[in-house]
């Protein structure tokens, strides 16, 4: 079996991961913290899987904050994606562009407090 779980560079792993746990309602199934306060965890919203880690320049692992933006857009499918962009934003995140059906899909985009883009949507029916 072969899988791909996305890590994400941050500035503060501790705040990111409560960040996520609130935001989008991930479970945390591993954590080291580090004697200097640095984070490494995975976390999982349903059956998706993605990893938190504080950025670490020696190792040439920056955060969106350093770089000025980020080169990858997370994609997150959602059952409600106006409830799941709402609950992010109560959370820290900042709208983008608002939940709206564009593209076949019923889609919105927020940016989280780490610099990380999240779009979150869902298909729509056909003929919708």
């Amino acid at each position: 079996m072969t899988s791909i779980a996305p890590m994400l560079s941050v500035r503060n792993g501790a705040k990111a991961v409560e960040f996520y746990k609130s935001a989008f309602g991930a479970g945390e199934l591993f954590r080291i913290d580090g004697e200097d306060g640095a984070v490494v965890a995975r976390l999982s919203v349903e059956d998706a899987e993605f990893w938190v880690a504080d950025e670490s320049p020696e190792h040439l692992n920056f955060s969106p904050e350093s770089l000025g933006g980020g080169s990858v857009r997370m994609v997150m499918i959602a059952d409600d994606p106006d409830a799941a962009c709402a609950r992010a934003v109560a959370a820290g995140a900042q709208v983008v562009w608002p939940v709206n059906n564009r593209y076949g899909w019923r889609l919105g985009r927020i940016v989280d407090p780490f610099g990380h883009h999240w779009e979150i949507g869902k298909p729509l029916a056909e003929g919708s």
